[in-house]
């Protein structure tokens, strides 16, 4: 018998740790070669590890949610006979990929732990005799409860119906009666049953619900956000979505999403600053050509973003077709790592739940998010080709986007997205070349 270290691979990401997501094994559990023992999540994808052994498995690294560093101890397993030299050698390259700290961030733990160590020095010289700490205060008895005056037929039945009779108040006697508890209930729920209070539940947040947490914290805290709202009638859109869907024969069924993210992509080349990534850290913004369009996708395990690359060389049908695939393999968890990122813009809807407005949150290090909302059928006055201004059933749809204020100033985005308004509201453009 031999045991083997598999340490955390590299997996070509740049990342120093990854996260546990799930095991599929325990401490005892037997493992087969190629099997898959457990998930880890880097920043972007769910990653399965593969043992490359058969065995027994002796240790893990830790729980779910835990987090494991590049080349650290994933797990330990007893092998019959010897490990393969391939095995141990691509075992070794992980252990030695371990990415080493950054100078930076060195100085800075040299710089704490100085800095605590005077600290501690200064602290000693000016009260070198630390006076002896007191012994702690009891903690004072609970007051008694008063005694809660009832029949044994009324205790009972509060019993069953799961009412506190240190709740109920009794008669002028102090005694509670039949009467008394039958006020108590009516009082407290209306239908004459004690109201059921839901069990407090803890719920570790791991996974891709921490994955989203960290990233909407990060972009909340390092960009100033603004968000402007504008509204569009989008009654002559949605007869073209309608007559287009009518001869579409074996294409997939057109949303609005595709006309609008074709409409975006027309918009765009006018408004360079809004397809664009700001590296904060370096300073640079990178003003994108091409429109690699996130499209948030709201699934089982939270929201993820895939990424249409290069939505601007594709037509109606082929984002149809996209934007079916992606959010099918976001739901189903098979989106490959290089389809949930690079994205330079992100369109975020709600569909049928779309309100009236929204203020999206960005998708860092993007500067912007767009936000379609509800559509709504509402009278509007409307000036006919013969000059008479009438009132008229229209179907609109306000557009939302939230921009990084230090990219993007407010009077781009707003004309950006009069720009869009534009080509909403006179679709017949959105087909032209």
């Amino acid at each position: 018998m031999a045991k083997f270290t598999f340490n955390m691979p590299d997996i070509g990401e740049g990342i120093a740790e990854a996260e546990i997501v799930q095991w599929h094994k325990k401490v005892g559990d037997t493992v087969r070669e190629d099997e898959e023992f457990v998930d880890m999540m880097t920043d972007k994808a769910t990653v399965p590890m593969e043992s490359p052994v058969d065995g027994k498995i002796l240790e893990i690294a830790g729980a779910e949610g835990d987090m494991v560093s590049i080349g650290s101890m994933l797990v330990v397993i007893e092998v019959e006979g010897e490990v393969p030299d391939e095995v141990v050698e691509e075992n070794k390259e992980a252990a030695e990929a371990a990415p080493a700290p950054k100078a930076e961030e060195v100085e800075e733990r040299i710089e704490v732990e100085t800095s605590d160590a005077s600290d501690a020095d200064d602290a000693l010289a000016a009260d070198p005799e630390p006076e002896p700490i007191p012994e702690p205060t009891p903690a004072p008895e609970p007051a008694p409860q008063a005694k809660v005056l009832a029949t044994p037929a009324v205790r009972k039945r509060a019993k069953e119906l799961g009412v506190d009779l240190a709740q109920v108040k009794p008669a002028e006697d102090g005694r509670i009666r039949h009467g008394d508890l039958d006020q108590f209930l009516s009082y407290n729920s209306g239908y004459g049953a004690a109201a059921k209070t839901r069990e407090d539940e803890e719920k570790k947040v791991i996974g891709m619900r921490r994955r989203i947490a960290e990233n909407m914290a990060a972009s909340k805290r390092n960009i100033p956000h603004f968000s402007y709202v504008e509204e569009c009638d989008v009654t002559d859109l949605e007869v073209l979505r309608a007559q287009l869907n009518a001869s579409r024969g074996d294409k997939p069924k057109l949303t609005i999403l595709p006309l609008l993210i074709t409409a975006i992509c027309k918009t765009l080349p006018d408004f360079p600053m809004i397809n664009a990534r700001y590296d904060d850290e370096a300073g640079v913004v990178t003003r994108h050509g091409a429109v690699h369009m996130g499209m948030a996708a709201q699934t089982d395990a939270g929201l993820m973003v895939p990424v249409i690359k290069n939505a601007q060389a594709k037509n109606l049908w082929q984002l149809a077709n996209e934007i079916s695939r992606l959010a099918e393999a976001a739901r189903t968890g098979t989106a490959k790592s290089e389809e949930m990122q690079g994205g330079t813009l992100t369109v975020t809807s709600l569909g049928p739940l779309g309100g009236v407005a929204t203020t999206p949150v960005i998708n860092r290090p993007e500067v912007a998010i767009i936000g379609p909302n509800r559509i709504i059928e509402r009278p509007m006055y409307v000036t006919g080709t013969d000059g008479v201004e009438r009132i008229e059933k229209r179907k609109l749809m306000n557009i939302s986007i939230s921009c990084d204020h230090r990219v993007v100033d407010g009077w781009d985005a707003a004309s950006f997205v009069q720009a869009l308004r534009k080509l909403l509201e006179t679709p017949a453009l959105i087909l032209v070349d």
